[in-house]
């Protein structure tokens, strides 16, 4: 009884295709041309259960961090093949030849997201750097269910991936500039030109301290979640600053008290301005924006966009390196400036 069902559900799925086609199409060719359609469907994009691993232009291919099983996404995120790493390869290579695609070249920018979020929180920053001439690529890893090392090796395929690409550079947002230095403790790319850094714990996140005490909360962020901490001896202070020139901008308020009273001194809501300061930066500044408002904030994304293609933050300055004697806060703080309305795609 149980083939007789799935025979017939076969049989339905496959009946509409032939009927379309001319009379000596083979019954392996219509199933195959099922399968297809079935696959080529609507994702929610990565999510939380899913890494990238291989960029082409628009096309990516992710690896699920539980199955470890992969998935072949165009840049609507609809899904063109499932299954084994050789079997996605494969299938995007048949695109490249049905679609004509060119190689790839030119100069590339891997956006790495933060805890929590999804590649779609840095549309507005892709937008900018699109326009500028850069080919943006918009990573997705889980952050809520791998350590920041592990994520850091999503990173390294995907940069390994990026054939052409005669420079790159890094814009990454909170946990996502952990998982950059992360990347250089174990890799580095002779390609990579300049790394941005936005509201990045690089101290670690006195607020992780405070919501760590809570189960619930420590359960919910995963691995990498509970390295945010400030602790002396965990991940953050064994990580490595970027083999490249970096910058980093800072989520401010501009008073002593910040966005939170929870957390000590100036700071955007989540992260002290303090803790985004790295020895080793070529250039810092703030902004007046909240933790994750930092990735819309139109001086924050002109800052990231200036010192990619002049390695400075700000027009109007010299860059302000970071080095063991902290530099006054006022040299490198910038004006308000009013954030760009949420995408809707967010």
């Amino acid at each position: 009884m149980r083939w007789f069902c799935v025979m017939a559900i076969v049989g339905g799925l496959i009946a509409p295709v032939i009927a379309q086609e001319k009379p000596e199409v083979s019954l392996a060719s219509a199933i195959q041309r099922t399968v297809e359609d079935e696959l080529s469907m609507k994702t929610l994009g990565g999510g939380q259960f899913w890494g990238d691993v291989v960029f082409f232009h628009g096309w990516h291919i992710q690896q699920n961090v539980f199955t470890k099983h992969y998935r072949l996404l165009d840049e609507h995120d609809n899904r063109h093949a499932s299954g084994t790493l050789e079997q996605c390869r494969e299938k995007l290579d048949q695109i490249k030849g049905d679609r004509k695609l060119p190689p790839m070249s030119g100069r590339g920018v891997v956006l790495v997201h933060g805890i929590l979020r999804s590649s779609k929180c840095m549309n507005a920053m892709a937008e900018t750097l699109k326009e500028a001439g850069y080919i943006p690529f918009q990573f997705d890893y889980p952050s809520t269910q791998v350590s920041i090392p592990d994520a850091a090796e999503y990173l390294h395929q995907t940069i390994e991936s990026l054939a052409g690409i005669e420079e790159l550079s890094i814009v990454a947002h909170s946990m996502g500039g952990l998982v950059s230095r992360a990347y250089f403790a174990e890799h580095h790319d002779p390609r990579l030109h300049r790394v941005v850094m936005l509201a990045t714990p690089n101290h670690g996140a006195e607020l992780a301290d405070l919501v760590h005490q809570i189960f619930l909360v420590r359960a919910a962020a995963g691995p990498g979640g509970r390295q945010l901490v400030t602790d002396a001896k965990g991940l953050i202070p064994s990580l490595p600053v970027p083999k490249c020139e970096f910058a980093i901008i800072a989520g401010a308020r501009n008073n002593p008290a910040g966005w939170n009273p929870l957390i000590p001194g100036d700071d955007d809501g989540t992260v002290t301005v303090a803790s985004t300061r790295l020895v080793g930066a070529a250039d810092f500044s703030t902004v007046h924006a909240p933790h994750t408002s930092i990735l819309r904030n139109r001086a924050a994304i002109e800052q990231t966009l200036r010192f990619l293609s002049e390695g400075r933050l700000q027009a109007d300055r010299a860059a302000v390196a970071i080095t063991d004697k902290p530099e006054p806060m006022a040299n490198v703080t910038s004006p308000a400036a009013p954030s760009p309305a949420p995408s809707a795609q967010e």
